[in-house]
C-alpha cells in the first residue's frame, strides 16, 4: 500500500515545507535516523535508549501562528503572501495546508482593506512606508486570537477605519496590536506596542494550565507537539514532593509551571532574561495557582547559574530549554557543581545539544533517555528531549 503523500499549489514557490512531497512517515524515518547517527555513540557509551520519533497522527494545520509580510503591488494593492524560497520575493498563498484555517484570511484581509483605505505598504528597499508584517496567534484550547500589525515606526494612517473594518469582517478577532519596528533588519517585530482594540492579550492552555501570550511572547507555534515535548520533560524529570526545580531559560514560564501544576510541593525557580517574560512568568503562576511554589528571576541563565553554584544551592532536577545556539560550557559547570540528580535538556537544534552532551558526560553524567519529537512536519527540524542522571 503506497503512502499518502500532500499536495500544496504553491508548494514548489514557497519552500516553506521543504519535505511536503515526501510522504510523512518516510519524514519520520528519515528524523529517526539523523537522530540515532547523531547521538548514535553517546548512547552506546552510557547504555542509553532512544525511543521512536514523536510524530502527529495528522500533520496539517498545526501551526497556530501564521504571518505574512507585506509589500506595494500593482494599482496600489498590498502583496501578502509568503517570501519565495531564497528571495525576499512574495508568493500569494489564500490558504495553506500547516496553518490554523482561520489564519491565512485574516491575514489577506488585512492587505485588502489597507490597499482599500490607501495604508502605504513597507518599501524594503528604501525603507519607507508603512505597513510591514502581520502576525496572527491563534488559540489551540481557546478562542482567542491575536492579530500584530507591524508598522514602520508609531504612525498608522487612518487607524480607526482600519480597526473598524477588520473587526467587522472578523468579529471572531479578540485582540489586534500595533508593534512598531522602524529599523532597517530582517527581524519581523520590534520592541512597542500599542493596543488597537481588545486587552493586547491572549490565553491559550498547555496540558490544563493557563498561559498569557502577548504579541512579542514566545510560544510555541505547534500546541499539540508541545504538550506531547512537555510530557516527556516532566516525565524525565521524575518529580517528587520537595524537590527543587530550576527551569533555566524558562520564557514566560510554561514548563516550570506545568511542572508545579502536575506535581504537589515542587518548589521551582525559572530564570530568564527577558524582562517582559519574567512579568508574564510571574502572571501566568497566579492564574495557575502556583505563585507560591514558583519563583521567576530575570537574570541571564549562566550568570545566575554560576553564582548560585558559588553560593552552595542545590537543585535536584535542571530543565533547560535553549536557543538554537545551545547552552554555554559556564552554565554547563555550574550544572554540574549544583549536582541536580537529573538534567532534562530539551533542544530545538540536535547538534548543538549533542556538543552540549559532551560537556555534561565530562562533568559525570550520562545519557539515559533521548526521544525525537517532530514540531514541524514537512520540514527537517526535530526536537528532542533528552534525560541525564548523575553517575
Amino acid at each position: 500500500m503506497g503512502y499518502k503523500t500532500y499536495t500544496c499549489p504553491i508548494a514548489k514557490k514557497c519552500g516553506g515545507c521543504e519535505w511536503l512531497a515526501v510522504p510523512y512517515p518516510i519524514q519520520l524515518k528519515r528524523k529517526q535516523e539523523f537522530v540515532e547517527e547523531l547521538f548514535a555513540r553517546v548512547a552506546a557509551e552510557d547504555g542509553a535508549r532512544i525511543e521512536a520519533v514523536r510524530g502527529m497522527d495528522d500533520p496539517r494545520a498545526f501551526r497556530f501562528k501564521a504571518a505574512t509580510p507585506f509589500a506595494p503591488g500593482k494599482g496600489g494593492r498590498i502583496r501578502s503572501g509568503f517570501y519565495a524560497a531564497g528571495s525576499h520575493r512574495i508568493v500569494r498563498c489564500d490558504e495553506c495546508l500547516v496553518e490554523d484555517p482561520r489564519a491565512r484570511d485574516i491575514l489577506n484581509s488585512v492587505a485588502r482593506i489597507a490597499s482599500e483605505l490607501r495604508i502605504p505598504a513597507y518599501e524594503e528597499d528604501r525603507g519607507t512606508g508603512c505597513l510591514r508584517h502581520a502576525v496572527l496567534r491563534c488559540g489551540y484550547a481557546t478562542d482567542d486570537l491575536l492579530l500584530t500589525l507591524v508598522t514602520n515606526g508609531p504612525s498608522l494612517p487612518r487607524e480607526n477605519q482600519l480597526v473598524k473594518a477588520l473587526r467587522e469582517t472578523h468579529p471572531e478577532l479578540t485582540t489586534a496590536v500595533q508593534n512598531i519596528n522602524d529599523r532597517r533588519t530582517n527581524a519581523i517585530l520590534g520592541r512597542e506596542c500599542k493596543t488597537l482594540f481588545g486587552p493586547g492579550i491572549m490565553h491559550d492552555k498547555l496540558l490544563g494550565c493557563t498561559f498569557e501570550i502577548g504579541p512579542t511572547s514566545f510560544y510555541q507555534t505547534n500546541p499539540a507537539q508541545t504538550e506531547v515535548l512537555y510530557r516527556l520533560a516532566l516525565e524525565g524529570a521524575g518529580l517528587q514532593p520537595g524537590m527543587r526545580v530550576l527551569d533555566a531559560y524558562c520564557g514566560t514560564g510554561t514548563i516550570g509551571i506545568c511542572a508545579a501544576a502536575h506535581a504537589d510541593e515542587v518548589q521551582v525557580t525559572g530564570v530568564e532574561q527577558v524582562r517582559g517574560a519574567v512579568s508574564c512568568a510571574k502572571r501566568n503562576a497566579a492564574a495557575n495557582n502556583v505563585s507560591d511554589r514558583c519563583e521567576f528571576i530575570r537574570a541571564d541563565a549562566t550568570q545566575y547559574l554560576v553564582k548560585a553554584a558559588k553560593a552552595g544551592e542545590h537543585f535536584d532536577v535542571v530543565i533547560m530549554d535553549p536557543p538554537r545556539a545551545g547552552s554555554t560550557p559556564e552554565f554547563l559547570s555550574a550544572v554540574a557543581s549544583i549536582a541536580p540528580e537529573r538534567v532534562v535538556y530539551v533542544s530545538c537544534n540536535a547538534v548543538t545539544q549533542a556538543r552540549d552532551l559532551e560537556v555534561l558526560r565530562a562533568q559525570g553524567y550520562r545519557m539515559e533517555l533521548l526521544t525525537p519529537v517532530d514540531m514541524f512536519p514537512h520540514t527537517k527540524h526535530v526536537e528532542t528531549v533528552c534525560l541525564l542522571v548523575h553517575s
